[in-house]
């Protein structure tokens, strides 16, 4: 999404509050953050030496595919609960038997036919979905260059400084029928210079940490290189979320903490209501599409640079970051530093820093 917000860019520290949404910057100036850095979402698709490519995830697909297929089945529930209360309507009010009247009302071909309307109008807008995340090319981080380039629907390549990429991880809470619960994202901006427009790359996120964490993994690979991203120690599929075994594993983790009428209804109606495993399977089709291509000048841009060529962090950077440290060596952290406190600050939020 591109967004024409910015007359100067933030910095690092800074926090809006806007309707009911918390803000805090990470970047640009990306210091360390203190975290622990982290990719849970199978985010680095490709990385080298020289650069680093982060797309969509896994379980972002397999939820966005869930949240269809749960519409749908909705649909077809209250559509069934829907003409058998209209049966018993007419089993009152007149004489006509309950389940062949129920049956008329199930078989009505202009029912289906508004169903169908419904149902091809959500299809249409998952597959839309599906492509565009199958067809969009991902972030390329360039370390060498200290750049950073962004693809946004055909659009010429915006290629930023690396230390004036805006990052920023966001607080909200989203309303369900069951509860209100927390909402938590690391947005990356790219600011094109020449328009002021910002292109945005929203990774939804479960809790802040994790946020911070995925941020922190691309930081410590630009400054420090490949070898400084998470190794995977944990390559079993039921670790990575959005597979078929994942889904299983946290199948027997519900089970194993409740009660057999909460698993039933808590756990396998809901799921069986919104596909089972199917948006399993097809996430893990669409991991496995081939991905768009880069165009030849952000191909040309990726390639290796000699060492006498290679762009360095500038001073403001290295003395701030330097500051930073300081504060975590004496057991603040990043929001302890920044003096920043969110409305309702996660417990995991707040941990111990490098």
């Amino acid at each position: 999404m591109s967004q024409n917000k910015y007359d100067r860019l933030p910095h690092t520290g800074d926090f809006e509050q806007e309707n009911g949404t918390e803000v805090f910057y990470l970047s640009p100036k990306p210091v360390p953050t203190g975290m622990p850095l982290l990719s849970s979402q199978q985010l680095h698709q490709e990385a080298n030496s020289v650069y680093l490519d982060v797309g969509a995830g896994q379980g972002s697909v397999e939820f966005a595919v869930r949240a269809y297929i749960g519409s749908v089945m909705n649909l077809l529930i209250f559509f069934i609960i829907a003409t058998g209360g209209m049966a018993s309507v007419s089993l009152e009010l007149g004489d006509r038997p309950f389940w062949s009247d129920w049956g008329n009302y199930l078989l009505n071909p202009y029912m289906w036919g508004i169903i169908g309307f419904l149902v091809s109008l959500i299809a249409y807008n998952m597959f839309r979905i599906i492509r565009g995340i199958s067809t969009r090319s991902p972030v390329r981080f360039n370390r060498q260059r200290r750049e950073v380039a962004l693809i946004y629907r055909g659009d010429p390549p915006v290629i930023v400084p690396w230390e004036e990429v805006i990052a920023c991880v966001s607080a909200s809470k989203i309303v369900t029928q069951y509860a209100v619960m927390p909402s938590f994202a690391l947005m990356i901006g790219l600011r094109n210079a020449e328009s002021g427009d910002v292109y945005w790359v929203t990774i939804p996120s479960g809790t802040l940490s994790h946020a911070v964490g995925e941020w922190e993994a691309i930081r410590q690979y630009m400054e420090e290189g490949p070898e400084a991203l998470p190794t995977p120690v944990l390559s079993d599929e039921q670790f990575q979320e959005g597979t078929v075994a994942y889904f299983h594993f946290c199948r027997r983790g519900y089970r194993s903490r409740h009660w057999w009428p909460r698993y039933v209804w808590g756990f396998l109606v809901i799921q069986f209501c919104s596909g089972w495993t199917i948006p399993c399977h097809i996430a893990q089709w669409i991991n496995r599409r081939p991905k768009a291509l880069f165009p030849k000048s952000v191909l040309d841009w990726s390639k290796p640079l000699p060492s006498a060529q290679h762009a360095h962090p500038s001073e403001a950077l290295l003395k701030e970051s330097a500051e930073v440290r300081k504060a975590y060596a004496k057991g603040q952290t990043m929001l302890d530093y920044y003096k920043i406190k969110f409305t309702e600050q996660p417990p995991e939020a707040v941990v111990a820093a490098e």
